[in-house]
């Protein structure tokens, strides 16, 4: 059993452009993908993230060590999960380019909670708009001709009821 002051086991990780983040064990954890190169005895020098860059990868070791410590601290009551969840809320509440950043680096690394609350967030922006607010909401080109257009709304008209 590991006591406070036994030091805790230390993990490197390397991001797309050469930057190291050393932090805990237990948060780098929170990665499925790290969990199991660490397991496969493969994070000896340090673990290369060649799809994340530095300033994602910061948010996401942020995120991860909230979630760990709220996780160590949890109790019976509600307020810590309220708390949270406020948290994740105000995580989420960058631009586009960094949410979709940060959905790439939750599926590469595997962080289904990370990847959950970030596709949730696209959703919850999707959600109730015409097809053209969306087009306009994500910067998204119309290719289909004004008739393939009514096509597909005469194909799936029970989509637009």
């Amino acid at each position: 059993m590991a006591t406070a002051t036994e030091s805790k086991k230390m993990i490197t990780l390397r991001s797309s452009d050469g930057e190291e983040f050393e932090i805990e064990e237990v948060v780098a954890m929170e990665s499925q993908t790290i969990r199991h190169m660490i397991e496969d005895e493969c994070a000896e020098s340090g673990i290369p993230l060649p799809n994340v860059n530095s300033k994602i990868l910061s948010k996401v070791i942020e995120y991860c060590k909230k979630h760990v410590d709220a996780a160590s601290a949890k109790t019976d009551d509600k307020s810590g999960d309220e708390e949270l969840k406020a948290w994740d809320a105000d995580f989420v509440k960058v631009d586009q380019p960094t949410l979709f950043d940060l959905i790439l680096a939750a599926n590469y690394l595997n962080i289904k909670s990370l990847l959950d609350l970030t596709c949730q967030t696209v959703a919850d922006m999707i959600k109730g708009k015409t097809p053209e607010e969306i087009r306009k909401t994500f910067n998204i080109k119309n290719d289909f001709t004004p008739e393939e257009e009514e096509e597909v709304r005469r194909e799936n008209q029970w989509a637009f009821e």
